[in-house]
C-alpha cells in the first residue's frame, strides 16, 4: 500500500517486510496505517464519529446484498485497523443481520497497544434497533464483551426482555432512536471514539443530522452495475455535505480515501 496524499517526503525510505501479509512489501507498515487513521484528541464529553465503507467505482456499496465481495486484502487491513482504533463499533440492525455480524476480533499485540492508549482491550459492537428484531442466538452475542443495543423506550417489551440476557440495553429516545442521544450515551460509557460500518440508512442519518466527523471510503476497482445500494440511502437532505480529503492511499488499483466533515453546531 502506498500513500498518494499527502505525498511522501522526498527520499523517504521504504519499509520492506513490514507491510500486511499479502500486500506489496515496499509500502506502509501497520504503525504507518495507525498514524494515517489516528483519531484526534477529543475534548472531554465529545464523540468522534467515523464511518467506514467500501464501494465500487460506480458507487455500489453491495453485491448480492453484501459488501464483502467488494473488498480485497488491503480493504480488510484498513477495516481491522479502524476497529482497533475505535472505542465502539456501531451498526444498524439490518446490516448486522445481513452481514451476519460477530464480535470484534483483536489479536493480543493489538490489545496491549489499545490498553497502552487508554482503550479497552476489545471494542464492543453497538447495534441500533428500534424493533429489536434480533436473534439472541446470533453469533453477534457470542462475545467476550457484551454488545450494546441502542433502542427506543417503545420497543416491544418481549424482545427487549429476551435480548437483555445477552446484551446491555440502552434507551435512546421514546418513539425512535435519537442518534444524538445515542452518541451521548456512548460518551457517558467511556466510548467516545465511534466507528460506524453502516448500513446506508444509518450512515445517511448520521451525515444528514451533522453528526459525522469522518468518512473512510474504499473505492474498489470494479463496476457493480445498476440497481445497487450506495453508501447512503433513505430520506433526502436539505443540502449536500461538503468534505475535505485528508489522506489518499492506493493498493492494487483500490483507492483508500479519508474525508473530514464539518460538524453542524
Amino acid at each position: 500500500m502506498r500513500r498518494l496524499l499527502p505525498p511522501p517526503e522526498p527520499g523517504s525510505p521504504t519499509r520492506p517486510g513490514l507491510a500486511e501479509p499479502g500486500l506489496a512489501q515496499d509500502g506502509l507498515a501497520q504503525d504507518d496505517l495507525d498514524a494515517v487513521y489516528a483519531v484526534p484528541v477529543l475534548p472531554p464529553g465529545t464523540a468522534h464519529v467515523r464511518s467506514n465503507f467500501v464501494a465500487s467505482a460506480d458507487g455500489a456499496a453491495e453485491v448480492n446484498g453484501r459488501s464483502g465481495a467488494l473488498g480485497g486484502p488491503a480493504d480488510r487491513w484498513v477495516f481491522r485497523t479502524l476497529r482497533w482504533l475505535a472505542d465502539v463499533v456501531v451498526v444498524g440492525a439490518g446490516t448486522a443481520r445481513t452481514e451476519n455480524y460477530g464480535p470484534a476480533i483483536v489479536p493480543p499485540e493489538r490489545r496491549e497497544a489499545r490498553v497502552a492508549a487508554g482503550l479497552a482491550p476489545v471494542p464492543p459492537i453497538a447495534v441500533i434497533s428500534g424493533s429489536m428484531e434480533l436473534d439472541p442466538a446470533a453469533r453477534l452475542f457470542d462475545a467476550e464483551v457484551r454488545p450494546l443495543l441502542l433502542t427506543r423506550a417503545s420497543a416491544p417489551a418481549d424482545r427487549v426482555a429476551a435480548l437483555r440476557e445477552v446484551a446491555d440495553i440502552v434507551v435512546c429516545g421514546e418513539e425512535r432512536v435519537d442518534l444524538k442521544v445515542a452518541l451521548a450515551e456512548l460518551v457517558a460509557r467511556g466510548l467516545p471514539r465511534v466507528l460506524t460500518e453502516g448500513g446506508p440508512v444509518l450512515h445517511a442519518q448520521l451525515a444528514g443530522d451533522g453528526l459525522l466527523d469522518e468518512l473512510c471510503l474504499t473505492v474498489a476497482p470494479l463496476l457493480g452495475g445498476p440497481g445497487h445500494l450506495g453508501i447512503v440511502a433513505g430520506l433526502s437532505w436539505p443540502s449536500a455535505r461538503p468534505m475535505e480529503l485528508t489522506h489518499l492511499l492506493e493498493e492494487d488499483g483500490a483507492l483508500f480515501l479519508r474525508y473530514q466533515l464539518a460538524r453542524e453546531q
